[in-house]
């Protein structure tokens, strides 16, 4: 709903987009424990959400979390869900390496189906930023550069 809704928007427009074979696109809703075995399944996993960070919506920004803590502080209507997905997964065995798109959004807007124009404009960057993501991982599987995004 609304901007909440931006990691849906943005697996819509990734759909839209030639990806490698071994690339699955997943809407996770609102997490949940039944994303848990995923964190087992998968090496890499791209996680795309609001955050109300108090910067300029449609702000993005790129993370690798390691622990719970790492998540901003204020992941929106789920938070507390995805940070308790994300430890429970720690007590089942190591973590793939994780990736975190974040996009600032202003509130949460429970009653709208449509982002707001700022957050809108920011889905060409998730994009481009889960893209280069996905390049830097390749890097990696083919003994390239190990260097770390920020």
């Amino acid at each position: 709903m609304g901007d909440e809704g931006i990691g849906v928007r943005s697996v819509e427009e990734l759909a839209k987009n030639t990806l490698p074979p071994n690339v699955h696109l997943l809407d996770g809703g609102t997490g949940g424990f039944h994303l848990l075995s995923l964190f087992q399944e998968y090496e890499y996993i791209v996680l795309i959400d609001g955050t109300m960070d108090g910067t300029e919506a449609g702000s993005v920004r790129l993370t690798e979390p390691r622990f719970a803590s790492d998540f901003p502080r204020t992941l929106s209507a789920h938070d507390i869900g995805l940070r308790d997905l994300l430890e429970s997964a720690m007590l089942i065995g190591p973590l793939p390496r994780l990736f975190l798109v974040a996009v600032s959004v202003d509130d949460i807007q429970p009653m709208r189906m449509d982002l707001s124009p700022g957050v809108e404009a920011a889905l060409p960057k998730i994009v481009q930023t889960v893209h280069q993501v996905l390049d830097t991982i390749a890097e990696r599987e083919t003994g390239g550069d190990d260097t770390r995004i920020s």
